[in-house]
């Protein structure tokens, strides 16, 4: 994963980096921003035959990444990231990633949820999904989320999921994970955001609903969007009714984003993403 000023060349030479060390790309994709000049690029090399390994790369790749001024990022496809959800009460999306785990489907070692209420220990554990209830109140806060802290540390959790995690964490604990903490928010952001905004919807009889995923930062709802959706209502529907099609937006629309930060599909870029889909 590769980003840098915009310049002639990069292609090139990045596929010839690749071809001088016995590499076979399976698969290229790149993008410019003109407005900022910056070039993204994502490569997919076969690791079989190729001719850097982990030691390595860094030392061959020095001197390319330092002539075009890049910030990269390598993943060995043999690494597993390792995740933990957050949720409150609700347990539409956290029952959906439980699924997708549990198939195959996010390839990733889910290593516990964490809850502030104890309602859906059952759902979890059947998984066998170990369970933390962490209740949070006014006093206790910063107690539970140190402990929390404690916990992700010591099982090496890469990316945390707030599956409709209803507390705001602290702008420490989002600093010390930045672009790993992937949430969903119940709206077509930047529309109704706050509470009921499937009320405000309703009241406002829109003719769509939507659902975003984005990385937490420490600015409420308003960090990196990674993937957004949206499904028509019209007069008919009532407030269950929207309700209802926002949890099945809800539930693909974070499947969506938590897929592609494990296939290390995403490059942020400011306040945007680009996704390499």
């Amino acid at each position: 994963m590769i980003s840098c000023p915009d310049a002639r060349g990069i292609i090139a030479a990045v596929t010839n980096f690749v071809a001088e060390h016995d590499g076979n790309i399976l698969d290229a994709d790149q993008h410019t921003d003109p407005g900022e000049n910056i070039f993204f690029m994502r490569l997919e090399i076969d690791p079989q035959g190729f001719g850097l390994a982990r030691e390595t790369f860094a030392a061959a790749w020095r001197a390319l990444s330092e002539r075009f001024r890049m910030t990269w990022r390598i993943h060995w496809a043999d690494e597993v990231k390792t995740m933990a959800i957050l949720v409150s009460k609700e347990d539409h999306c956290l029952n959906d990633l439980l699924w997708r785990w549990r198939t195959g489907e996010h390839r990733v070692r889910l290593a516990m949820v964490i809850s502030n209420h104890d309602a859906l220990r059952e759902n979890v554990e059947m998984f066998r999904v170990p369970y933390h209830h962490l209740p949070v109140t006014e006093e206790n806060k910063s107690a539970q989320e140190a402990q929390m802290r404690n916990l992700l540390a010591a099982s090496g959790v890469d990316v945390m999921v707030l599956a409709r995690y209803m507390q705001v964490l602290s702008p420490a604990l989002v600093s010390a994970h930045r672009e790993r903490i992937i949430n969903i928010h119940h709206s077509f952001l930047p529309a109704f955001a706050g509470r009921k905004p499937y009320h405000q919807a309703f009241e406002r009889g829109v003719k769509i609903i939507g659902a975003t995923s984005h990385y937490v930062t420490e600015s409420l709802d308003d960090g990196p969007i990674i993937s957004q959706s949206t499904t028509a209502v019209d007069h008919r529907d009532t407030v269950d009714d929207l309700i209802r099609k926002g949890r099945d937006l809800e539930r693909v629309v974070l499947a969506t984003a938590v897929r592609h930060h494990l296939q290390d599909r995403i490059l942020v870029s400011g306040n945007k993403t680009v996704v390499f889909d």
